[in-house]
């Protein structure tokens, strides 16, 4: 199956130590109506829940009470109730409608209630957790069992990222991985600002591309930049505790544009298959090998969010 993809431009990348960040342009600018999950949350159009007073750590119920659809995306943290969450996919909940969504925890060590309903935490998780939620989702759905992740993976990732920044979490969360880090990630979003008109961005940690995200309209993407930020981050961090090369006079490694129009070349040519969506509109996913995966969520045959995730 073909899933045509915006055709992009590479922009200039703005860098900072170890990331660099490649603003894509497209010019398109679809009519397709949606808040962001974060925006509904906020005003109160948007409530998010246990599925039951017990609980089920792979689903969670929204309600959308709004008169527009609300925009979730893969990777984006809920904080609240028995434990934080993930979700596992984009998914496009529809107005005025109640449905589940795949999500994972990553929160391992709590399973008690904090509130009863979920906040958006502002965070996103890194491409390293991207990917294998990415892959373990897609080999799910193509099984047919469903949006499920490997949630041992998850909590073996996160986990390991914790250790990897010296960071103590009571309840071994990826939220305090963050909160320990605040100020380098604010440090980072400063530096990496938005870049005016981008629809997407491409990001890579020292000379390695490792995930990309498009969007149907540069607003959207202006909205999620400095969340998409964070979780790169943490990579970035890791990496920079990386030994440094003998020689000293040589900088650091980095990606260039054309190592981003390789991948978006990768992805193009990826056979496509399409998956049972979770809410609105259709969902593909690819893969080339074991390295990379992809998934595009449309609406109306237009794409509103693709991702592409390269393992680390």
């Amino acid at each position: 199956m073909y899933v045509a993809l915006p055709q992009v431009r590479v922009g200039e990348a703005v860098r900072y130590q170890s990331l660099s960040v490649f603003p894509l342009f497209d010019g398109s600018n679809t009519p397709i109506e949606y808040t962001l999950a974060d925006v509904g949350i906020a005003s109160g159009a948007v409530s998010i829940e246990e599925v039951s007073e017990g609980g089920s750590v792979p689903d969670l119920l929204v309600e959308n009470k709004g008169d527009v659809r609300v925009l979730f995306l893969e990777g984006e943290e809920l904080v609240g109730a028995k434990q934080n969450r993930i979700l596992n996919t984009s998914v496009l909940i529809a107005a005025h409608s109640k449905t589940k969504i795949p999500v994972s925890c990553v929160e391992q060590g709590r399973w008690r209630y904090r509130s009863r309903r979920f906040g958006s935490s502002g965070s996103h998780s890194s491409p390293k957790l991207r990917y294998f939620l990415k892959k373990s989702v897609t080999q799910s759905v193509m099984a047919r069992r469903g949006h499920r992740s490997d949630q041992g993976k998850v909590w073996e990732e996160v986990a390991r990222q914790q250790a990897a920044l010296g960071t103590a979490s009571p309840t071994q969360a990826m939220a305090d991985t963050f909160e320990a880090h605040e100020d380098k990630v604010t440090d980072f979003r400063h530096r990496l600002h938005y870049v005016d008109g981008a629809c997407g961005l491409a990001v890579a940690v020292g000379a390695k591309v490792v995930a990309i995200d498009l969007f149907d309209k540069a607003t959207t993407c202006r909205k999620v930049w400095d969340r998409l930020l964070s979780g790169y981050v943490l990579d970035a961090l890791e990496a920079e505790l990386e030994p440094r090369p003998a020689d000293t006079n040589a900088g650091p490694p980095q990606a260039e544009a054309s190592d981003v129009d390789r991948l978006l070349d990768a992805a193009n040519a990826m056979p496509w298959r399409k998956a049972d969506p979770v809410g609105e509109g259709d969902e593909y996913r690819a893969h080339q090998g074991d390295d990379v995966h992809a998934s595009a969520l449309t609406l109306d045959s237009s794409p509103v969010h693709v991702s592409v995730v390269v393992a680390g």
